[in-house]
């Protein structure tokens, strides 16, 4: 009878102890929203995410709708910062910056050797829309330049995210195409890249943000942290992206 006793009461104590060991090895699964130029980069960074990528626009909304997500990375941070003020983010934190270029098919159909080149009669060209980060930093490109209004006249498509307007030039669909730098490295083969003038390039600066409604707050903010890390921002610039300036590096560094 003791025996039995002493069984029963072990077995119980087993069972008590698999909810704990359960919790342990079940950690919660992120889900990320972000930039279509990070397609890359983050999966590499922090693997095991289940992760989104779109125009950073377009995630927006989502979030805005209720979707459920943990975090969101954008390409801007107009965005972030518009979602932080309505309570649905966190403070969004910059933590990588883009330059933008122009690309042509390797072909070259359209003989472009330069940004200003884009303004001639026949030249077709592709960019993102002006809601979408990208499509907006070009917008600014051509401002500066004091090409837009020839340039626009020459558009033939405008797409939904920057991974959109690569494909398209490199497949021959249009002469030329704004996008990152990071996002023209990824086709090395298929696309030449033209620089933009310094003196015209905007700041193309990411921020990223925790949803406030994510049930995962812990192991968002150490999602974030990671990125911010050394070796995260290690990984970034590896994949050709700038760092933070100072004062930004500064600001998030005790993050």
């Amino acid at each position: 009878m003791a025996f039995r006793t002493s069984l029963v009461a072990a077995v119980c104590a087993a069972l008590a102890l698999l909810p704990a060991a359960s919790g342990k090895s079940t950690a919660p699964r992120l889900t990320v929203l972000a930039a279509s130029s990070l397609t890359d980069v983050l999966p590499r960074l922090a693997p095991g995410i289940l992760y989104s990528f779109g125009g950073s626009n377009a995630l927006a909304t989502q979030i805005e709708q209720g979707a459920p997500a943990d975090l969101f990375a954008s390409a801007n941070t107009s965005l972030p910062a518009k979602l932080h003020a309505r309570g649905l983010v966190e403070r969004p934190l910059p933590f990588t910056r883009n330059a933008l270029v122009v690309v042509v098919p390797v072909s070259n159909p359209g003989r472009i050797t330069s940004v200003r080149d884009l303004a001639r009669p026949g030249v077709s060209v592709d960019v993102a829309n002006a809601s979408v980060p990208v499509g907006g930093y070009t917008q600014k490109v051509l401002q500066r330049l004091g090409l837009a209004k020839q340039v626009n006249a020459n558009v033939v498509s405008r797409e939904t995210d920057v991974r959109s307007v690569l494909t398209k030039v490199a497949l021959g669909q249009a002469d030329a195409g704004f996008v990152y730098a990071t996002d023209a490295r990824t086709v090395p083969g298929d696309v030449t890249v033209i620089k933009v003038p310094a003196w015209a390039q905007p700041k193309v600066m990411y921020a990223m943000a925790v949803v406030t409604k994510s049930p995962n707050q812990a192991a968002a903010q150490a999602f974030v942290k990671k990125i911010l890390s050394k070796a995260g921002q290690a990984t970034f610039a590896k994949y050709g992206f700038l760092p933070l300036p100072a004062p930004v590096r500064a600001a998030t560094a005790g993050l």
